[in-house]
C-alpha cells in the first residue's frame, strides 16, 4: 500500500513544471529541535553548530559517567587488594567484585541502551517521512529510475535493519551482559563460549546488513565521482575510529558523502541532513563517552592485576560499543542515501 502511495506521489509531481515544483523536508522531531541551526546555507556552519550544541549539552553525562567510572576504579582496587591478603576467600572475593561491578553498570547500561534504540526508531521514523520528498524531488528532474531504485533500497534496508536492532540485537545486547556478569562470578568454560557466541552473532548481523547495503549502493550506480586522496583517507580513517565493531564498513562508503559535498544545494535535503544528525548527535555522543570511560577504567583498573574484574569492564565497554554501532550505522544509511539523492538532483 506505501509504494503505491509514493508512486501516484511521483506521478503527480512528474506532471507539474519543474520550477513550479518546492520540495520541502518535514519538520525535525522535538528531540532534535535544540541542536538544529537556525541558519542553514552554510553546510560546514551548520554542522559546527549542531556539534558545539551536543558538546554543550553533553557535560551532565559526562559528570555522571565519570562518577562511574571512579566508583569502578575504587571497586576493582579494593577486590585486588583483598584478594592479595586473603586468598583463602578467593572465590568470595571473585564473585562479590562482579555483583559489585554489575550492578554498577548494569543501571547506565541499560539506559544507554534504551537510548540507542529509541535512537534508532527515531531515526527511522524520520526517514520515513523524508525520503519520498527527497524521491519526488529526484523523480521531478527526470531520475524517476535511479530515485525507484534508490528509495527501494533504502526502505529495504532501514526497515531490515531496525528490525534486526529492535528484535535481534538489543535483546542480545541484555544476554550477552548477564552472561558476563556470570562468567566474571564462576569463570566457567561454557558461559565464555556462550558470550563469545553471542558477541559475535551481534557484530555480524550488523556487518552484514551494512555489506549489502554498500554493496547495493555500489552495484546499482547510483552515485559515482572521486575526491581528493588524502581527504578521503583521513575521513576513512575518522570514521573507522570513531565507530566501533563497523567503522571499518561504514569507511568505505564515505567516498559516496564526500563527492557529493560540493552538490549540497537541495533546500530540503541540506534540512534532512542537518535533522538526521541533530537526532542523532546527542545520543551518540552520551553513548560514546559512557564507552570512553570505561575503555579508560578498564585501563586503568588492568594495573591492579586483578583479571576478572577487568575482563568484566572491558565486557561492559564491548556491550557499548555495539550500541554506539548499531546507532552510527541508522545514522550513516540515512544520510548516505540523502547524499545520493542530491547527487542525483544536481547531475
Amino acid at each position: 500500500m506505501k509504494r503505491w502511495v509514493i508512486v501516484i506521489f511521483i506521478v503527480l509531481f512528474l506532471a507539474l513544471p519543474v520550477s513550479a515544483v518546492e520540495f520541502s523536508a518535514p519538520t525535525a522531531p522535538e528531540s532534535a529541535a535544540p541542536y538544529m541551526p537556525e541558519q542553514q546555507e552554510s553546510f560546514a556552519d551548520g554542522l559546527l553548530f549542531i556539534l558545539k550544541k551536543a558538546i554543550q549539552a553533553l557535560r551532565p553525562e559526562l559528570a555522571g559517567a565519570t562518577g562511574i567510572c571512579l566508583s569502578l576504579i575504587a571497586t576493582v582496587l579494593l577486590m585486588s587488594l583483598l584478594h592479595t591478603f586473603s586468598e583463602k576467600s578467593a572465590g568470595t572475593i571473585q564473585l562479590t567484585g562482579a555483583v559489585v561491578i554489575g550492578l554498577l553498570l548494569l543501571t547506565s547500561s541499560n539506559s544507554m541502551i534504551q537510548l540507542g534504540a529509541s535512537t534508532v526508531t527515531e531515526l527511522s521514523e524520520y526517514g520515513k517521512l523524508l525520503l519520498p520528498v527527497m524521491t519526488a524531488a529526484l523523480a521531478a528532474q527526470g531520475g524517476t529510475t535511479s530515485s525507484a531504485a534508490l528509495y527501494t533500497g533504502t526502505v529495504f534496508f532501514d526497515a531490515l535493519l531496525t528490525t534486526v536492532i529492535s528484535k535481534l540485537i538489543v535483546p542480545a545486547l541484555y544476554i550477552y551482559l548477564c552472561l558476563c556478569v556470570a562468567n566474571s562470578a564462576i569463570e566457567q568454560e561454557m558461559i565464555k563460549k556462550v558470550r563469545d557466541f553471542v558477541k559475535w552473532a551481534m557484530t555480524w548481523c550488523l556487518k552484514i546488513v551494512l555489506y549489502v547495503f554498500t554493496g547495493y549502493i555500489g552495484i546499482t550506480g547510483i552515485i559515482s565521482g572521486s575526491v581528493d586522496s588524502s581527504v578521503l583517507k583521513a575521513a576513512r580513517l575518522t570514521i573507522s575510529g570513531v565507530v566501533p565493531v563497523v567503522g571499518g564498513i561504514l569507511s568505505e562508503a564515505t567516498e559516496t558523502i564526500l563527492v557529493s559535498a560540493g552538490a549540497m544545494k537541495n533546500a530540503a535535503g541540506i534540512y534532512g541532513i542537518f535533522a538526521v544528525l541533530s537526532v542523532c548527535i546527542g545520543p551518540f555522543l552520551q553513548i560514546g563517552v559512557q564507552y570512553l570511560l570505561l575503555k579508560l577504567s578498564c585501563a586503568v583498573c588492568s594495573s591492579f592485576g586483578y583479571k576478572p574484574a577487568t575482563t568484566l569492564i572491558e565486557d561492559f565497554s564491548t556491550g557499548m560499543g555495539t550500541v554506539l554501532a548499531m546507532t552510527g550505522t541508522v545514522c550513516i544509511l540515512l544520510l548516505i542515501s540523502l547524499v545520493c539523492f542530491m547527487r542525483g538532483m544536481c547531475g
